[in-house]
């Protein structure tokens, strides 16, 4: 009788550990499955701090004036790129900007179709470095994250970016956005 109670102890030991050891295996392929499904509300862009100065991203996400450069930035896939710890210098055109471009263009660049055509668009609108406007008046030209450049003026107390008035600055944590009345438009590239 002795021999019986250790061969079934043995033998349900062996299927306990089978058993555990299976579902280890069910859990970790049900692990990769979900983390291989890319979820757009994840990344730095959602994290949330209220104890340190907002990034640029979190600037025109707080301003009423820039929900269609927030919807923009959301469309092309860009916010994770945004909150990257610089220094960027964003000129961030507002709505009215937006507004001033030929109708249709907007809803146009919005489509999932266009999303490398807005994404150029936006790069254009940001610039390595953290520049103030004093600064910026001793520059003719920045070099902006689509490869391109853009040119600066000096018109009396006010800078012309791209043919864009600054008309407000504000700091972020990692960096600045100037605050433009025109969206720019980056130079067609020729064959």
């Amino acid at each position: 009788m002795k021999p019986t109670l250790t061969m079934f102890l043995s033998i349900f030991t062996v299927l306990l550990f089978v058993s555990c050891n299976t579902d280890a295996k069910k859990q970790s392929t049900t692990n990769q499955s979900t983390t291989s499904n890319v979820d757009k509300t994840k990344g730095q862009a959602f994290i949330k701090d209220d104890g340190s100065t907002p990034n640029v991203l979190q600037i025109a996400m707080g301003s009423p004036d820039h929900t269609t450069l927030v919807a923009a930035v959301q469309a092309a896939d860009l916010e994770n790129t945004l909150v990257n710890a610089g220094p960027l210098m964003v000129f961030a055109p507002t709505n009215a900007a937006f507004d001033a471009l030929p109708e249709g263009t907007v809803a146009n660049l919005l489509k999932p179709e266009n999303k490398n055509a807005l994404a150029n668009i936006l790069k254009y609108h940001v610039t390595p470095g953290n520049y103030s406007i004093k600064l910026l008046k001793k520059f003719k030209k920045l070099g902006q994250a689509n490869n391109q450049y853009v040119t600066i003026e000096v018109k009396g107390d006010d800078v012309y970016i791209g043919g864009a008035k600054i008309i407000a600055s504000i700091k972020a944590g990692n960096g600045i956005v100037h605050v433009i009345d025109k969206v720019l438009l980056p130079p067609t590239k020729e064959n």
